[in-house]
């Protein structure tokens, strides 16, 4: 079990957790409009389906579709959360650097980048990533939270996991894993 003091105002609190549970990393889709194969693309990285089959309309979408910049990019992205989900880290980390390439401000790119990395366990790298994604505005910033939160814990920096799982909880109060997390935390006043 790690403890910690952190200073929260005038008080100072003790956080513990029993050890790193959390599932694998929250993954977030860029919206593509469209009916061709870059919006079916879009729909089975962020509600799920036949991975294999989005994978291939993320494929034909950037060899045969007059996309944008920046619907190319979000195509690239998604064939990585694709990827990812299927645990294949070196594809889903090259079309997150290429979707950075093309569109540079999209913060899910750098979300999803820090999150492979953390996945591979180059926690420092995923974190520096994941500030960079928050600071563009991503859509779902929660799932930026909960990645730093993973790689806070790879790090041992159980306060940072804590803030971090709090803020993603906040964020987005419906939504189970950063309240499952937090669960495996104890905050009671140092004395």
């Amino acid at each position: 079990m790690l403890r910690i003091t952190v200073a929260a105002g005038a008080a100072a609190l003790i956080v513990s957790s029993i050890g790193l549970m959390a599932p694998n990393q929250a993954k977030a889709a860029v919206t593509v409009y469209g009916s061709g194969f870059a919006a079916q693309c879009f729909h089975t990285a962020k509600y799920g389906g036949d991975l294999r089959a989005g994978i291939a309309d993320c494929a034909r979408a950037i060899e045969t579709e007059p996309l944008s910049d920046r619907d190319m990019a979000g195509t690239y992205i998604n064939q990585g959360v694709l990827y990812m989900t299927l645990n294949d880290y070196v594809s889903a980390q090259r079309d997150f650097e290429e979707g950075v390439k093309l569109d540079p401000n999209l913060g899910e790119a750098y979300v999803n980048l820090g999150g492979v990395k953390i996945a591979q366990m180059h926690f420092a790298e995923g974190i520096a990533d994941i500030d960079h994604g928050l600071a563009l505005g991503p859509e779902e910033p929660e799932k930026a939270y909960f990645n730093r939160a993973l790689a806070d814990e790879g790090l041992d920096d159980v306060k940072a996991a804590y803030f971090d799982y709090s803020k993603a909880a906040e964020l987005k109060p419906t939504w189970a894993p950063p309240r499952t997390e937090l669960a495996r935390f104890t905050v009671r006043p140092a004395h």
